[in-house]
């Protein structure tokens, strides 16, 4: 295995225990192949590295029945790539276009090519996420947005940034919370 694969693997195990991801729940993942390589992102993309990242991180997922979104680049507008499944569970609706290195990322594209049914949705509400190279996966993330520090600061030469997502806190002086 690689280190890539290894800083992907051991970024995801500690972005599940310290979001408490269950099962039935979705993980974002915004992935600059570029940024990892080491080049400016959008401008270096890197099928192989995507395709390495996707294969170190995808049966961890899987293990556990946590569902994975793999968000598209600028050129579709940050769309998502799920499992049927997910969308299913979800009631998101699909929208036609399937990714490409250069018009949707590596990442997507390999995720694409991975799932057992995948299509593209343009919005979704996921419980947590890993932003691999400045990606900016906020969109996609759940109203509470809570950053989770990792050991694992970057992947490649990409830093990345990690967040879980809670409940909103409503109410007054007398709520009480978990």
């Amino acid at each position: 295995m690689t280190e890539i694969q290894k800083q992907a693997q051991d970024a995801v195990r500690e972005l599940i225990a310290a979001a408490d991801l269950q099962e039935g729940e979705i993980l974002v993942i915004g992935c600059s192949s570029s940024e990892i390589v080491g080049e400016c992102i959008g401008h270096g993309s890197s099928a192989e590295t995507a395709e390495a990242v996707f294969e170190a991180i995808f049966p961890l997922l899987q293990e556990k029945g946590i569902y994975l979104a793999a968000q598209c680049c600028e050129h579709l507008n940050r769309a998502l790539i799920i499992e049927r499944a997910c969308a299913a569970a979800y009631g998101l609706e699909p929208v036609c276009v399937i990714p490409q290195p250069k018009a949707g990322g590596s990442f997507a594209t390999a995720a694409w090519h991975h799932f057992a049914e995948p299509v593209a949705v343009e919005h979704i509400r996921a419980h947590a996420g890993l932003d691999i190279g400045g990606t900016l996966i906020g969109m996609h993330l759940r109203q509470v947005a809570v950053p989770v520090r990792l050991s694992v600061k970057a992947i490649g030469k990409a830093p990345i940034l990690c967040a879980r997502t809670r409940p909103k806190y409503i109410g007054g002086i007398r709520a009480r919370y978990e």
